[in-house]
């Protein structure tokens, strides 16, 4: 008997997710020396439409499922992609320490465990609020330890990554819902991550180009950071996501999230040369622990017929 469905066929999508969603702040440390961040997501998701429109058109599945549907789809970029990746970005620009990006960030989780039930129908048991409790003091460990608290910053910029954590906290539910209901607005995953892409790159033209001019230093770091992040992390990791929703409830996927903060840490050491503490393991720890609690399959067992 298997005691967890997230073992069934799905931990290595979670394994990879995990690494390349977290990848994509890596990236963007290469990346905007070199740019802006609305201008950073312009050229990355003009670049990853503009891919995705040649290999849908190539493989003739380039379709228009309706103006419902298509609205959808782009909310959910927008929200997934535009808004959070905005968020993060631009918390960092006005100075909010890394840390609390990070701590506020990985609220997503309890959030959506709190809605999940409301929204999708899928009721967040006891047990996996206990899980995601533990996942969160996981991440309190290891993100406070570096928080420098008397970093000084406007109201304002520590409420930007708030924006983050309600932006791809509603693009899951709305996600998951179209997904539990078998809806007709349900599209392919290729098809679906099209119309994200070209719904964030519609959104963010305007503003990056009035705002930020679209000034780009086209250095070969920056070239291969955006080669990274269009295809490691806005392609892949979104793909994986999306498959990962599609197979568990989405209190689980966003549970994954609190991997966030240890793990990005552990890729700055080994990019950086960044220093590496004890509590940054005791937090992965934690947060491991708290997530294996959370993945436990709670549906009873089918009786056997005698």
């Amino acid at each position: 008997m298997k005691t967890m469905s997230f073992l069934h066929h799905t931990w290595f999508l979670a394994v990879g997710f995990i690494f390349l969603w977290n990848s994509g702040f890596i990236g963007a440390e290469y990346a905007l020396p070199y740019t802006k961040p609305l201008t950073l997501l312009f050229w990355r998701y003009w670049f990853l439409a503009l891919i995705l429109f040649a290999y849908l058109a190539l493989r003739r599945r380039l379709a228009w499922p309706g103006l419902s549907a298509v609205s959808i789809a782009l909310l959910v970029g927008i929200l997934a992609h535009g808004v959070w990746l905005g968020c993060v970005f631009y918390s960092l620009q006005y100075g909010v320490p890394a840390g609390i990006v990070a701590l506020v960030v990985a609220l997503q989780p309890m959030t959506t465990g709190a809605l999940s039930g409301l929204v999708v129908g899928e009721r967040t048991p006891l047990v996996r609020w206990a899980g995601l409790l533990i996942g969160l003091v996981g991440v309190m460990v290891a993100v406070l330890a570096r928080t420098e608290l008397s970093d000084a910053g406007s109201v304002f910029a520590y409420f930007i990554p708030f924006g983050s954590v309600a932006a791809i906290t509603a693009a899951s539910l709305i996600q998951r819902r179209l997904q539990v209901q078998r809806h007709a607005y349900r599209l392919a995953l290729d098809l679906g991550l099209f119309y994200q892409c070209l719904g964030t790159a519609l959104a963010v033209s305007i503003p990056a180009f009035l705002l930020e001019g679209l000034k780009t230093e086209w250095t070969p770091i920056f070239m291969g950071a955006m080669l990274w992040l269009i295809l490691g992390v806005s392609l892949a990791a979104y793909a994986l996501m999306w498959l990962l929703i599609e197979r568990i409830d989405a209190t689980r996927v966003a549970s994954l999230f609190y991997f966030g903060p240890p793990v990005t840490m552990l890729m700055a050491w080994a990019a950086f040369g960044d220093r590496l503490l004890a509590t940054d393991l005791a937090g992965l720890g934690i947060i491991a622990a708290g997530v294996v609690i959370t993945q436990i399959n709670l549906a009873p067992r089918p009786r056997i017929a005698r």
